[in-house]
């Protein structure tokens, strides 16, 4: 009789992760699943999905752990430098798509698209800022300064 042994459950999840963010771009996946996505280009060899679950649960949201300093993300057991210095990346990245996808374009046109360009560009700062935006005709964006 040959004997059959399964699987442990875990076994190819980060490929079944990639796969269900290629199906949909990340829609429906749960924050900690991204932050997993992100954490295993970082961490290899590891389960990532405790560490992805300890961030949310000490800053709130993700938007909020990309938003943290180095420092604090370094301070969270399994986050070391390549994991910070990934996460800050895509936030760094992040803001240069929110930028470029308004500089220079009409992409401005109502008070919600000017918050949510503000938002996106100083909401998790965690030192008040004062920014001059600067616009043209038809409300192009031309310059933001700080």
């Amino acid at each position: 009789m040959k004997e059959t042994k399964d699987k442990p459950h875990y076994l190819g999840h980060r490929q079944r992760l990639r796969e269900r963010f290629m199906a949909t771009s990340g829609d429906g996946m749960p924050d900690y699943e991204i932050l997993e996505l992100l954490l295993s280009q970082a961490i290899p060899r590891t389960d990532v999905k405790p560490i992805a679950k300890t961030l949310l649960e000490r800053f709130g949201s993700l938007g909020e752990v990309l938003s943290a300093e180095v420092n604090e993300l370094s301070a969270v057991k399994g986050v070391g430098e390549a994991a910070a210095v990934a996460l800050k990346v895509v936030q760094a990245a992040g803001l240069r798509l929110a930028r470029q996808q308004v500089m220079n374009t009409n992409a401005i046109t109502s008070w919600d698209q000017l918050l949510y360009y503000c938002k996106a560009a100083m909401g998790y700062e965690k030192i008040e800022q004062l920014r001059v935006l600067f616009l043209g005709r038809k409300n192009v964006l031309i310059a933001d300064e700080v």
